[in-house]
This record gives C-alpha cells, structure tokens and sequence, in this order.
C-alpha cells in the first residue's frame, strides 16, 4: 500500500507537504518522494525509507525545496514522484494501487510508439512511468486520466502536478480513498483525512469512484463527475488504516469497536482478559471488552522507538524477526491467565503462532485467538496488501490444499468461504491445531460488512471470498 498527499497553495507550501506526507508513513515501505512546483519550475527528491523514517530522510532536503504546489507520496514499492516531459508539458506523477495487465500495456504502448521505458533495479518497469505512459497517448490530460482508469485492470489513484495546478483521481471502482481538504488560500488532497488536520486543513470533499478534480490555491474544480458503483476495500478498516482516519464517513477506530463487540456477541468462551495484537488488533479487542464485560489488558506493549510495522521489509524472515522483536510481554498480566486475543488477521500465520507460544512461555493458561476479519482465501488483485509470489503463502490455502488432497476449484473454495460449512469448520480446526491455540475463531463476513455501516455491494470482500 501507498499514501499520497499534494498541496496548492498562495503560500510557499514545502512544510504543510513534508508533514502532511509523513502522516502516511503507517502505509508505506520502500520510498518517500516529493516533487514541488515554483518560480524555478520543479524541484525532486527521493529516498529509501527502509530503515530511517520519511522525516529523517528529508529534512535536509527543505531548504533546497520551495514552491506554491507539491505532491509526495509515501510508496511501497516504485521510486516516485516521476517528473515526465512530454507535448502536455512537464508534469510530476504519483500513483496509489496496483496494474495486473503491465504486460498487455506495455504492448499496447510499444505499438503505438512509445519507444522504452527506464527499467528499475528489479528488473521490472516502474508503474507509475506505465500510467504516464499511458497519459501521453491522449490529447489532453484529462483524457489521459480517463483511458488510464479505464484500462488498468486492478485500481489506480494518482495525483498529477503541472503549473495550472494539481489533477486528483480517485480509483474507478473508489477502492481507495482520496479527499480534498481546504484552509485560507490553501487546497489539499490526501489519501488520509486526518494528515491535513493538524495543518489547520478541514475536510472540503470526498472524491467519488473514478472521479476527476484539479486544485489550486482558489478552488477544487470536478473535471469528471463521480461513477455510481463503488468498491472500496475492506481492509482499510479492518488493518491499513490508521485510527484517526475516516472512510465514507465512518473512522477506522469506530469500525474497530463495533467489529469487536460483533465477535464478542457470536462468542462463548469465558476467558480472564482481552487483549488486541498491537496496533490493529487494540481497538478490536476495546470493542470486544466493551460489549463482553471481560477486562480489557495490553500484556504486550509495542517497542516504538526503532521498530518499524513487520509489513515493510520484503523478505519474510526479516518481518517475522521484527514483529518479534518489537513485542514485549508484561508477565504479571499473562502468568496464570486465560488469554483471548484479538489480531487484525491470520495471513501466513507464522507471527501469531510465535506470539502464541511466546504467552504460554510466560505462564499463560490458554490462548483464545480471535482474528477480526475472516480467512484470507485469496491474495488481493486490486491492491499491494500482500507482493506474495502465491496465494499458496496464504495459510488457508496450504490447510485446504492438505484437506482436498489435491486441486482445489473455486466452487470448493466458496464452500471453505462459508462458515456454515462443514468444509469451513474442518479448516478452522486445522489451522488451530498447528499454530497451537486453546480456540480459534474468525469474524465472519456478514459481521465485519455490519460493523462498517455500509452496503455490502459498496465493499470490496474479494480477499475473503472471491467476489469481485
């Protein structure tokens, strides 16, 4: 995943950029970049931010940046902003999401005579190059916006920067958010409303799905009208998103409590304490106490200070040691307790198993596990939550695959979607049995769309059962 955020202001706005971006730092992985528009046309940097934070890595840069307009981006994977010159003029580029047909767009561009593309370290070619790309082959901007969402095949968001100003679009089927937010001779635009607020920004605006802005000092113009269908993805709540944030008008934090006290409502076990995996699981678990009566306790407190999330290294052994390493155990509240605990998922399962035995190493009875959304059946098409070479990485996938003996179809996996199935059940307890918990016992769908207040057909669920 990756954040954006882009100011316009009468003001020089390097500040309000560099702050506004690194409140996108939870979303991020590999890079930071900023690009700024002024009297001395643009101005670029871009860092790694694998092992040192966004502001480390750019305070030097802002005495060497100014400008009225900026955009930035917090990024999991491509080095961006891109400063592109083409017969639109110079522009900077930032993108948010994910292209499954790279390949068929690479074609179609190389068939139409764009000539090469500057290939990254890995091999690959940077994404967010393909969407200007893809621009380029239009008359006008606005035209290119509306081909690129019309033929990426996953999502695209982006946020574009030229001298008029900044063009804002939010994914077609809105799987991400993107929102305007305005103060005196000042427009923003953010993946996260709540990075603008301590900027002295208010909310302006909600960008619906597909829909086209541009900002400047003065005003946030529609360029393209809102589609009706929206998808936006679950997960946000659920994990992705930071407390303070808000999506389609509920907080991330609220949803947390309610999906929580939705699980607390289907259970029946009676333990001693309740406990969330730090971040995402806390919240959950607040809900779950709150509307169970067991006492909520933080036997593990997060080591803040060095440790970054367990998502952002790539390589799998590294993110096991550091969601080992930055969780410590306050023994008095595990030694001789019952224990239910609340993560915001189960994905490869390795962490939490870790995390299970490393209670029962501190005294603890049992371990009740609770995960607040159900299993993970399918790896996302529409965003980068998980770069897994194969959905076989996902636990659920390895449990049924062992359960099946075999191939597994789609129509068998929507049985094991189902957790009324006799399918489903058998795979719960193969999963329990080999991480090793007292239970085991997943949120359900129907519960988890409940506790965000939204329509199910508004909500991406692909990742747990399929559906597109």
């Amino acid at each position: 995943m990756s954040g954006f955020f882009g100011v316009a202001s009468k003001e020089d706005c390097v500040f309000d950029l560099y702050f506004g971006v690194d409140y996108h730092s939870h979303l991020g992985t590999r890079r930071g970049g900023m690009a700024l528009y002024g009297e001395n046309g643009f101005a670029r940097a871009i860092h790694n931010i694998e092992n040192a934070p966004f502001r480390t890595k750019f305070d030097k840069d802002l005495a060497d940046m100014s400008g009225k307009y900026g955009i930035g981006i917090i990024s999991d994977y491509e080095p961006q902003p891109l400063t592109i010159r083409s017969h639109h003029g110079t522009y900077a580029i930032v993108t948010v999401g994910k292209i499954n047909n790279m390949d068929e767009l690479t074609h179609i561009l190389f068939d139409s005579g764009n000539v090469h593309f500057q290939e990254m370290s890995t091999g690959e070619i940077n994404a967010t190059e393909l969407v200007a790309a893809l621009i380029n082959t239009k008359a006008n901007l606005i035209e290119g916006i509306r081909f690129v969402q019309e033929v990426v095949e996953g999502s695209m968001s982006l946020l574009l920067l030229n001298h008029a100003g900044i063009y804002a679009a939010r994914d077609r089927m809105g799987r991400t958010p993107v929102v305007v937010g305005h103060k005196k001779e000042a427009f923003c635009v953010s993946f996260e409303n709540y990075a603008y607020k301590n900027l002295g920004y208010s909310d302006y605006k909600e960008l619906g799905p597909g829909e086209v802005v541009v900002i400047t000092d003065s005003k946030c113009h529609t360029l393209v009208d809102p589609g009706k269908d929206m998808k936006i993805c679950t997960f946000l709540w659920v994990y992705y998103g930071y407390p303070a944030s808000s999506y389609e008008g509920l907080s991330v934090e609220q949803m947390r409590y309610n999906c929580g006290a939705n699980m607390a409502k289907r259970d029946n076990v009676k333990p001693d304490i309740v406990a969330g995996v730090p971040d995402s699981g806390t919240a959950h678990a607040v809900g779950y106490a709150n509307e169970s009566g067991v006492p909520f306790s933080r036997p593990f407190i997060k080591y803040t200070p060095t440790w970054p999330r367990s998502f952002m290294p790539t390589i799998q052994s590294k993110r096991d040691l550091i969601a080992k390493m930055k969780m410590l155990a306050v023994t008095d509240l595990i030694k001789d307790k019952s224990i239910l605990l609340i993560d915001d998922s189960i994905v490869r399962g390795t962490q939490l198993r870790e995390t299970t035995e490393y209670l029962y190493e501190s005294g603890a009875k049992e371990v009740h596990i609770r995960p607040a959304c159900p299993p993970l059946l399918y790896g996302c098409k529409y965003l980068n939550f998980s770069r897994s070479n194969s959905e076989m990485e996902l636990i659920t996938r390895r449990v049924i695959e062992k359960l099946e003996g075999g191939k597994v179809t789609d129509e068998v996996l929507e049985e094991y979607a189902d957790p009324e199935s006799k399918r489903y059940a058998n795979m719960i307890e193969e999963i329990r049995k080999e991480l090793n918990f007292t239970s085991l016992k997943f949120n359900r769908i129907d519960d988890m769309i409940d506790a965000t207040g939204l329509d199910a057909c508004k909500l991406c669920t692909y990742c747990w059962n399929g559906k597109e």
